[in-house]
């Protein structure tokens, strides 16, 4: 090998290993919005069995009591203990958003796929569908709903997944009926895989990194959807931990001066909601990135 070539091919080795050292880094952005996440699922787990105080306890302080070392988010209007109520409403937000989203994306991702697939009849339907669906704006179809439906958790979780639905079933659908007339797809049926076989075998696993991306910032929209319902008073059953409930419960103390009662839990949903932004903020660059 000539020395033109030996430099040449240490080049090709250091390209590379800067290719693969790219390809590992966590944009910061994604590492701090992952790091809130699993704080917020840590809390989560942490209020099933423990909490300063009973969360629907009254009389654990002071009414309206400012926040202390005994009360980090102070007390509300009946002496309840802010911290306790929103570390408690952090396993029902977290897990209404995780299940909504587990919903919205496994559905719709499905159907998408399969009408971008198969085309024809089930394709036009399809498109019709969405488009019933998207004819009703989202906070009022879901207000609607729940008001026919009722309050539990389950049906905020359907209602909810609901809105996002049509979204996941387009991009899904997008994503398939381009990558199907691709060289893999096409070579994959040749050598005589099933049609099926070549759908989930080759074309869904290069087709869900958008759908992967739009979940993440569909997430911090479910986050304030949930909270917007219970703000309502739409959200899950009166008594139950809730954020958007406890902002509402303490709106009437903000102009008075007692802020805690909705800043607290309304700062979780704020943050909450921004770090499934950024993360769902550096999975769609990076997915541009990898197209380009």
């Amino acid at each position: 090998m000539s020395v033109v070539g030996r430099f040449s091919g240490r080049g090709r080795q250091v390209a590379t290993g800067d290719q693969a050292r790219g390809r590992m880094h966590v944009p910061r952005p994604m590492l701090v919005g992952g790091v809130i996440i699993a704080g917020f699922i840590a809390a989560a787990i942490v209020s099933l069995f423990w909490t300063p105080y009973p969360p629907s306890q009254p009389a654990t302080g002071t009414f309206l009591g400012a926040p202390s070392w005994s009360h980090l988010f102070g007390t509300n209007s009946v002496g309840g203990d802010v911290f306790s109520q929103a570390l408690a409403a952090t396993r029902t937000d977290v897990g209404i958003t995780v299940a909504v989203i587990a919903i919205a994306f496994a559905v719709g991702t499905l159907w998408g796929t399969l009408s971008g697939f198969i085309g024809g009849a089930f394709d036009a339907v399809t498109i019709r569908v969405l488009q019933v669906i998207n004819a009703f704006p989202a906070l009022l179809l879901a207000m609607l709903v729940i008001s026919a439906l009722g309050r539990s958790i389950i049906d905020v979780i359907v209602v909810v997944a609901l809105i996002p639905l049509p979204d996941y079933v387009r991009l899904s659908r997008a994503e398939v009926r381009t990558r199907k007339q691709w060289p893999f797809a096409e070579a994959a049926q040749m050598i005589g895989r099933r049609p099926m076989g070549v759908l989930f075998g080759h074309i869904v696993p290069n087709s869900l990194r958008p759908a992967i991306a739009y979940a993440a910032i569909n997430a911090s929209w479910v986050v304030a959807t949930v909270g917007a319902l219970g703000f309502l008073g739409l959200g899950i059953q009166p008594g139950s931990a809730e954020w958007g409930s406890m902002i509402a419960g303490g709106e009437s103390g903000i102009s008075s001066g007692q802020w805690w009662m909705s800043f607290f839990p309304g700062l979780a949903i704020f943050v909450l909601a921004l770090a499934f932004h950024l993360i769902g903020d550096c999975l769609s660059d990076a997915d541009v990135d990898r197209q380009s």
